[in-house]
């Protein structure tokens, strides 16, 4: 039986590879471009050695070749860890933070190379330092000299916060990321920011203030942010008054300190900062009711009994039966019959206070006491609003929509209006933009009309589309790259995803029917298109008050009808709207705009630029503006029959609608 038992041992032993080596499979299975199962085998050799520099090597290229762009970016991180001297990783992972957003540690990265590298290194990273740099100096250059015009405009203040701390200077970011969220202290996540650019400048304690400040209000994700760098332990009472000093009107901050006294047995400490919470907040009910107590215990009616009954008011039962059970066991009662506050004055001062859902709370009781209640229905859309809990929140601006009361009815119409799309099982826009181009001497329209499907919540929608791409009179001739790929009516099918930070993904089958006669294609021809679609704006839109702006739009299209072709638009402007002349609104602008392709057409790779004005009368529709640009351009690359430069002269009309 031993006999048995020791060849069953051996056998296995026998049948383990013990010799096997993840490396080799991980380059067997690239040479057979199975990148998932090399990645797991270089995983499974840095397991084996995590000092080994080299598959880290080879797994942060093939996670690149997999489109994990910042899981590469981690790699290459690791690398420089273990190997400081590793010049070329350095120079990679540098490369990939840019790629990924991360411009401070990119421009910190490629400045200790060019400083401490070899000397191939250095020449890289030189340049690469320059080029991230220099954008950064002159948006803080540009970003000051608008704060010098007007010290209160908090975009210039956070764009500059931005460059400031990218640039590493943490001093200038701190400065104005703390002004400018006291421009706008609703915005928590300027707390977080602050932090981070204090503790560039070493300042531990000044960071920890504002995280802790953040970690305590009104906004969730602000404070989730702000706990991933608060240490493990529960702050000090020295953390919290340091952040109180910074965040003043801080209800929950200072509640939270006042508990904390009491729970090291420093009432007087805690009575001090219950009493200081309640000259800011006067109604915040749990410390009315614990301050209220505190003097009672210690046989001070004359100074508890106004505060407890505001509790007794209050619509808070179990707070409610506390303050009633303490002042029974002292025999105090009321000075007169105290009748508690309704549900809709106490949703009024939780919204006030951003208590968003203690607000939803006794919203939702007033409703049920009185569904005909539309001032209520319209607080309690904009509460669900603010919640981020918009299919709810379309549901109390339509019931609001009944209101008598003219204002509050015109408010929930133009906040049903501006939900519904979004929300809608079908939503259908149109867009139209013509333009008439000097260079041409023709008139140029582009337009769609697409409807789309709403399928629960799932991040893409499908749509029917048709759009327009025509000229007006084929002047141009062949030279004309509208001609060569449009002139017609195109419908089609497609899928579009939900936009996401500005970005959309879109794709689309279908077929183009040409209104004008060729030779060369059929009159009805299949057509596929689809690419990803961005946009971002930034400062004072037309309309708005006076201040910079700025605007860029990038789209990746792939067409079928080019021979599959994919081409890269950029177009980018900058700029100043313009103060208010009578009903006119106005922008003027520079514009810098970039075409490329990659089958290397001529006509499709050229870069134009120059100054423009956008400008619209209040009277029109919102979503019209007129534009005229004048332009000089140069393609880049050899062989235009008309020569490398050229100037032009657009003047086009935007005007779009959704149903």
């Amino acid at each position: 039986m031993a006999l048995q038992w020791c060849l069953c041992v051996l056998g296995a032993a026998a049948a383990i590879p013990w010799g096997s080596d993840p490396t080799a499979e991980a380059y067997a299975a690239l040479k057979a471009k199975d990148y998932e199962t090399a990645a797991a085998r270089f995983r499974e050799a840095i397991q084996r050695d995590a000092k080994r520099i080299e598959p880290r090597r080879e797994l942060a290229y093939t996670l690149l070749k997999m489109g994990d762009t910042e899981d590469a970016r981690d790699e290459f991180a690791s690398i420089v860890k273990l190997a400081p001297e590793d010049w070329h990783s350095a120079l990679e992972y540098g490369y990939l933070c840019h790629e990924t957003g991360r411009i401070g540690e990119a421009r910190r990265v490629f400045d200790h190379v060019r400083k401490a590298g070899d000397a191939a290194s250095k020449a890289a990273a030189e340049q690469a330092f320059l080029n991230v740099d220099r954008p950064l100096m002159e948006a803080i250059r540009r970003w000051t000299n608008a704060l010098a015009h007007d010290p209160n405009d908090y975009g210039a203040h956070l764009e500059l916060a931005r460059a400031a701390e990218q640039r590493g200077d943490g001093k200038t970011a701190a400065e104005h990321y703390r002004r400018a969220w006291e421009l706008r202290p609703a915005g928590r996540g300027l707390l977080v920011d602050l932090g981070r650019a204090r503790r560039m400048t070493g300042d531990e304690e000044g960071a920890l203030a504002a995280w802790l400040a953040a970690s305590r209000g009104g906004n969730p994700r602000a404070a989730e942010q702000a706990r991933e760098f608060l240490p493990a332990r529960y702050p000090y009472a020295s953390e919290f008054r340091k952040a109180i000093e910074l965040d003043r009107m801080n209800v929950e901050l200072r509640r939270e300190l006042a508990f904390l006294w009491l729970a090291v047995r420093k009432p007087r400490e805690a009575e001090a900062e219950f009493a200081q919470l309640l000259e800011i907040a006067p109604d915040d009910l749990l410390s009315l009711a614990q301050l209220g107590m505190m003097r009672l215990e210690r046989n001070d009616a004359a100074g508890a009994l106004p505060l407890l009954e505001k509790v007794l008011r209050g619509n808070d039962p179990a707070l409610v039966k506390r303050v009633r059970d303490a002042m029974n066991a002292k025999g105090l009662k009321p000075r007169a019959a105290v009748e508690p506050r309704g549900n809709k004055a106490m949703g009024d001062r939780s919204y006030e206070q951003g208590y968003m859902k203690d607000a939803e709370r006794y919203y939702l009781a007033a409703h049920e006491e009185n569904p005909r209640d539309h001032e209520v229905n319209l607080k309690l859309g904009w509460t669900y609003n603010m919640l981020r809990r918009d299919e709810e929140a379309i549901r109390y601006f339509e019931m609001a929509r009944k209101s008598a009361d003219r204002k509050q009815r015109a408010e929930a119409e133009r906040a049903y209006h501006n939900l519904k799309p979004a929300l809608a099982r079908f939503r259908t826009t149109a867009w139209v933009l013509p333009v008439f181009s000097s260079r041409w001497h023709e008139g140029f329209t582009y337009g769609q009309l697409k409807t789309e499907m709403r399928i629960g919540k799932l991040p893409f929608r499908p749509y029917l589309s048709v759009r327009f791409v025509g000229d007006s009179q084929h002047a141009a001739g062949t030279l004309n790259p509208q001609y060569l790929s449009e002139s017609s009516f195109i419908g089609g099918v497609g899928v579009a995803t939900k936009p996401w930070k500005g970005l959309t993904g879109w794709a689309e089958a279908g077929n183009a029917v040409r209104y004008r006669e060729r030779t060369d294609v059929g009159r009805m021809i299949p057509d596929y298109r689809g690419g990803l679609s961005y946009g971002h704006a930034f400062g004072r839109g037309i309309g708005s008050e006076a201040g910079w702006f700025a605007q860029t739009n990038a789209d990746v299209v792939t067409l079928s009808r080019f021979r599959w072709n994919t081409l890269v638009y950029s177009q980018n402007k900058a700029g100043f709207t313009m103060p208010r002349l009578g009903g006119l609104e106005w922008q003027v602008a520079w514009n810098a705009n970039l075409t490329v392709d990659r089958n290397r057409e001529v006509w499709a790779n050229f870069f134009d630029t120059g100054p423009g004005v956008r400008f619209r009368m209040r009277w029109m529709p919102p979503s019209m503006v007129w534009s005229v640009d004048v332009l000089r351009g140069r393609y880049l690359m050899d062989g235009y029959p008309l020569g490398p430069v050229y100037y032009d002269v657009r003047a086009g009309v935007w005007y779009a609608i959704s149903r």
